[in-house]
């Protein structure tokens, strides 16, 4: 009886292991965004406070401004106050005057609710997809302060504003969005410095809230008040940029993919 002669079977390859990004490592095409939130802190705090150019970005100012007092509105609402008087202005800053509820919840929700609705904004930034769905709720709110504006230039930059938002949709499937909506979101969760800067430089009629709380806890000076405001902000604010880089890894050519089937445009 013969033996079987065994044939020889060609070397197996090891398997490929492809190299694994940590989460909170920035891929290459998000590296850019954390350089733009930089730039953008830095533009915006020139544009806010350079006579002038503030005018420029008025219907955004609006738009931030608007949200922080509605935060103070919702609070004063649900903690049983009555809403007396709300003013929003480029210029003179936000105001709203309640009477009853409780103080520190009201006085509270305006920073936080410019914090951590901006570092959404900010995270859409780094994908597409959100970026188009926030869009809509950026679109509703830079019409809205147009019920308190009679500033003709005013009016006509908010509708140059809502033309380019518009107009951001129809470049590869909405990529443009993450930069307008990124700008927003730079623009509100730092809100208290402007709030601050406003304060220092151009004597606002409003007080900035820093100056409320030192009002409402004399103790504690407000410019301390304002460095604990910023500290937490730009706490939050890294916090949403470590979200945004864990959660959305997808290329610039993924997102458009996936963008392209959420209300597509060409």
């Amino acid at each position: 009886m013969s033996t079987p002669i065994p044939v020889p079977r060609p070397p197996i390859a090891p398997p490929i292991r492809m190299p694994t990004i940590p989460p909170l490592s920035p891929t290459h095409d998000q590296v850019p965004i954390l350089y733009v939130i930089v730039v953008y802190a830095v533009v915006i705090f020139a544009l806010w406070n350079v006579p002038g150019a503030r005018n420029l970005i008025n219907p955004l100012k609006l738009f931030t401004i608007g949200w922080h007092e509605l935060c103070h509105i919702a609070a004063a609402i649900l903690t049983g106050g009555t809403v007396m008087r709300v003013c929003i202005d480029p210029d003179l800053g936000g105001a709203t005057h309640v009477q009853g509820g409780m103080p520190t919840v009201i006085l509270c929700a305006g920073y936080l609710g410019s914090t951590f609705f901006g570092g959404v904004l900010v995270m859409s930034g780094f994908d597409t997809l959100v970026a188009k769905i926030m869009s809509f709720i950026v679109g509703i709110g830079l019409l809205c302060p147009l019920v308190l504006v009679r500033d003709k230039l005013t009016i006509l930059l908010t509708f140059c504003y809502e033309g380019l938002l518009i107009g951001f949709w129809f470049i590869d499937h909405g990529q443009a969005l993450r930069w307008y909506t990124l700008f927003l979101g730079v623009m509100s969760v730092l809100y208290v410095i402007w709030d601050v800067a406003d304060d220092k430089f151009f004597r606002k009629a409003n007080d900035s809230d820093a100056a409320q709380f030192n009002m409402l806890y004399p103790s504690m000076g407000a410019h301390l008040w304002a460095i604990f405001w910023i500290s937490f902000q730009v706490a939050i604010l890294t916090g949403f940029v470590l979200l945004g880089i864990a959660c959305f890894k997808l290329t610039p050519a993924q997102m458009a993919s996936q963008a392209a089937e959420f209300l597509p445009t060409r």
